[in-house]
């Protein structure tokens, strides 16, 4: 997706919040307000931090107390360095332009239900689903279509809890938007204003029920954690915001099929970048640290993260402004470490031609639709189906796309690896929906470990499909065991829970 960047607003929650979070009310100056984030040396925020903040020119907006980072709010051209006066202060960086767009082929309490609760694959547009056969999804619900007791957090633009195929699903009391920096749990702040969370929340648990479709793990619950707006930006203070509210609700998968920092690439050797991505994996460590698995889409660029060159595409919100790059720089949160990052492949089984990929980054491949190189007789247009709002089917999917069930529940074609990021997460939900004490490294482990190795293709027909931002070739090092393109291989749900 490529759309202009609309006005970043910012709403602030008023009182206590859930998780140790405290928020204060702003009562900012007039002129252009801009967001910072303010990390502080120690895991902790001082308790004089929001009197600190004022005198520097700033409101303390939100104070996360377990990762020492607090998010603030400034007109004042001098707040950075102000604040920065403190000792205690390791970096504070503004979040203006730090979003890269989603660009995508479109623009309650814990169950103590059983495991292995089978589920059928015979929806009406199940004969749609080839990224389900690819990957034997219907062999796996035969065992278990995963249970209640595992909540999945869809760190995306929100979900459209009212789908008839997701509302099942969907767990109210968990779900939360972020995109302000402070946890509303209202749902009107996490209801899915662009498209892409619908999507990706339906791919890994539109529920079995002879309507639509049948996502990866249609008995889980779902949590919309809404960190995207509805432009497909996702700005750090919202990012953060979301793997702690992660990490305090319970969340045993998180899906994240986006990228966020100031730049595409962070450069840890930018005062700035560094700041933001230091902040970010804080919280993205303490999810970890509570048990959640984080999944994440690997990028749409064509390009090797392992060999970064060049960052052309940074900040897309202004002018991009093209710049040398090297592996000092990182993308959040694929390169976080312990993130299982994927890449996306077509009909075909081989790495679709927009997938970025990368030594190291990758750990599997999984459908994401490839609309060019892997047209085939059961994938047409060579994406993928899942569901979507139905106030957005004309607005943001393309009329060749939109698929209306008979119940009326609405649908999309889209291609990304936005798309083969939550089939992975639906396998990972599989897996701990059968083995509820396993640990993130436990469920991780049995997720590669059961994936189909995949060799590396002819890079020959990527020819055409050079890196976007350096225009270097797509090159597969590695071999059958774990290569580049493919990692260890793709997801196979039935092997995950046989």
């Amino acid at each position: 997706m490529r759309r202009p960047l609309t006005r970043f607003g910012v709403i602030v929650a008023i009182g206590a919040l859930a998780g140790g979070v405290t928020a204060a009310p702003a009562t900012l100056a007039a002129g252009t307000n801009q967001t910072y984030l303010i990390v502080y040396q120690a895991k902790a925020v001082p308790s004089d931090a929001a009197k600190r903040i004022s005198a520097a020119g700033g409101t303390l907006v939100a104070s996360y107390g377990a990762i020492g980072v607090a998010i603030a709010r400034s007109s004042s051209d001098a707040f950075k360095a102000n604040v920065k006066a403190d000792s205690r202060v390791a970096a504070a960086a503004a979040t203006a332009g730090s979003a890269v767009q989603l660009n995508d082929d479109q623009q309650a309490s814990d169950s103590t239900a059983a495991p292995d609760v089978p589920a059928t694959d015979s929806d009406n547009l199940s004969g749609l689903q080839w990224d389900m056969v690819q990957i034997h999804t219907p062999e796996a619900h035969a065992i278990t279509g995963g249970n209640s007791g595992v909540l999945v957090g869809d760190i995306d633009t929100g979900l459209d809890y009212t789908h008839p195929d997701l509302a099942a699903n969907v767990d109210f009391a968990n779900s939360v938007g972020c995109v302000s920096g402070v946890p509303d749990n209202s749902p009107s702040a996490w209801f899915d204003d662009n498209g892409h969370g619908t999507h990706t929340a339906g791919t890994i648990a539109a529920a079995s029920n002879q309507i639509g479709i049948v996502g990866v793990a249609p008995k889980v619950r779902i949590a919309g954690i809404k960190a995207g707006n509805a432009a497909g930006f996702f700005f750090p203070e919202a990012v953060i915001c979301a793997f702690m509210w992660a990490g305090d609700h319970h969340v045993k998968v998180t899906n994240n099929s986006y990228f966020a920092d100031p730049w595409l690439f962070n450069c840890k050797n930018d005062a700035e970048q560094r700041a933001i991505f230091s902040a970010e994996q804080r919280a993205i460590k303490y999810a970890q640290s509570k048990g959640v698995v984080v999944v994440a889409a690997e990028g749409n660029q064509a390009d090797d993260l392992a060999h970064p060159t060049q960052d052309a595409t940074s900040p897309d919100d202004t002018t991009p402004v093209l710049r040398d790059i090297t592996n000092a720089c990182a993308v959040v949160p694929v390169e976080v470490p312990g993130v299982i990052g994927v890449t996306a492949d077509g009909n075909r089984s081989i790495k679709s031609f927009y997938s970025s990929y990368g030594m190291g980054s990758v750990q599997v491949i999984a459908p994401g639709g490839d609309s060019i190189l892997q047209v085939t007789a059961a994938a047409p247009n060579g994406r993928v189906l899942s569901t979507w709002p139905a106030s957005l089917l004309n607005v943001t999917c393309l009329p060749a796309r939109r698929v209306v069930d008979p119940s009326g529940a609405t649908y999309c074609y889209q291609q990304g690896t936005s798309m083969a990021s939550p089939h992975a997460a639906g396998v990972a939900a599989l897996i701990a929906s059968q083995h509820p004490n396993w640990s993130t490294g436990a469920i991780t482990a049995k997720l590669t470990g059961t994936a189909d190795p995949m060799a590396c293709p002819d890079t020959a027909q990527y020819a055409f499909f050079p890196a976007l931002d350096n225009g270097a070739p797509q090159v597969c090092t590695g071999g059958t065991g774990y290569n580049s393109f493919n990692g260890h291989g793709q997801v196979n749900a039935l092997s995950a829970v046989h």
